[in-house]
């Protein structure tokens, strides 16, 4: 088992996750490698597709049936001691019995949906005692409700010992939310992943729980990681961003590298959709064409069909990732010394000379 640095949570090292459909193989994680820090929080971005939530399930063993790592590693460091001995590495975890050990002690997830999270004929306290004691089967039934409704009240919602009887249709959708992140800390993991967290919410509520999120992060030392297309969302909360394109990471950075000074052609066309960058009377831009099949072996840059900066060398060979600083790299065959300099689309550029 390799080393990994003391600060690192999760290292994980040229992973392939394959399904199985109807007689196919598709390759739907292509080689990605990341380290995941203490106490970050880092977004992964992309398309609907891209493999985002693939990509953290693996964490979880919660791949659908036809799903299968087919190499690499996920090492995990389950305390803080630094020690070799804490390091596991899930990608050969098996069995529910090891992955109990796991999912929700140590990683978390709170789902997109609240309404299909929670389950409509159990009350809101009764779902949340039912997961601390699935993790804790020593603990009684009465400490579990007082564990229930402290983490209502860590999420802030008001009157916790009334909620606790009500039913998912009684709450709100923002508040709903908030339940599903409260069960979600139930058995204090060190990790939580949000996956598309703010999805069917509006945008002053939106607000609210990502706020949320960030204070509970901030008081309790978790590890978070975001899952989301918008890069919009994700400003304000997050420390790092990995973008991701057709099942790998092809530009990892600091929020600041991402939004200022992007360099994947890719990257800059996410930028480039968000509505706040659109100018009135303009037609927003799109991304042209659509994602690869992943049938299909993929040569060369997967982005390179729907690229209009693409070089012929994109469509052969997979670009390495050339590193920017310390903290940003990318996967673009144009940080090559040999490749042409080009300027990001105007969008790009207003929005790093609006920063100024």
């Amino acid at each position: 088992m390799k080393e990994i640095d003391k600060n690192t949570i999760i290292s994980v090292e040229d992973l392939h996750v394959k399904f199985t459909l109807r007689g196919a193989v598709l390759n739907v994680i292509r080689g990605i490698s990341l380290d995941i820090h203490q106490g970050e929080s880092i977004a992964i971005v992309g398309e609907s597709g891209s493999g985002k939530s693939v990509f953290t399930k693996t964490f979880l063993g919660m791949l659908d049936s036809n799903g299968y790592i087919d190499s690499g590693s996920i090492l995990f460091r389950t305390d803080d001691s630094g020690s070799d001995e804490s390091i596991v590495d899930l990608s050969k975890f098996k069995t529910e019995k090891e992955w109990l050990t796991i999912r929700g002690k140590q990683i978390a997830m709170v789902m997109q949906d609240p309404m299909t999270s929670l389950n409509p004929l159990k009350t809101i306290g009764g779902q949340l005692e039912e997961t601390v004691l699935l993790h804790h089967p020593d603990m009684s039934k009465e400490d579990a409700h007082k564990k229930a409704v402290q983490h209502l009240i860590d999420v802030g919602i008001n009157e916790p010992e009334r909620r606790c009887k009500q039913y998912p249709h009684e709450f709100s959708g923002g508040m709903r939310q908030r339940v599903v992140i409260a069960i979600a800390l139930a058995c204090d993991p060190r990790v939580l992943i949000c996956d598309e967290p703010t999805t069917a919410l509006d945008v002053t509520i939106q607000a609210q729980i990502l706020k949320l999120i960030r204070d509970l992060q901030d008081k309790l030392n978790l590890t978070t990681i975001y899952i989301t297309h918008d890069l919009g969302v994700v400003a304000n909360v997050a420390d790092r961003i990995a973008v991701m394109y057709a099942g790998d990471i092809i530009e990892v950075g600091n929020v600041n590298e991402i939004f200022y000074d992007p360099r994947h052609p890719y990257t800059w066309a996410l930028l480039s959709s968000l509505p706040q960058l659109g100018i009135k009377g303009e037609d927003l831009y799109s991304i042209t064409g659509t994602p690869p099949n992943l049938q299909m072996e993929i040569k060369g840059d997967a982005f390179a069909p729907r690229n209009p900066y693409a070089l012929n060398i994109d469509f052969v060979e997979r670009p390495p990732f050339f590193d920017i600083t310390p903290t940003h790299k990318a996967r673009t065959w144009l940080l090559d010394p040999r490749a042409p300099k080009l300027e990001p689309p105007e969008a790009v550029r207003r929005l790093a000379e609006g920063r100024m």
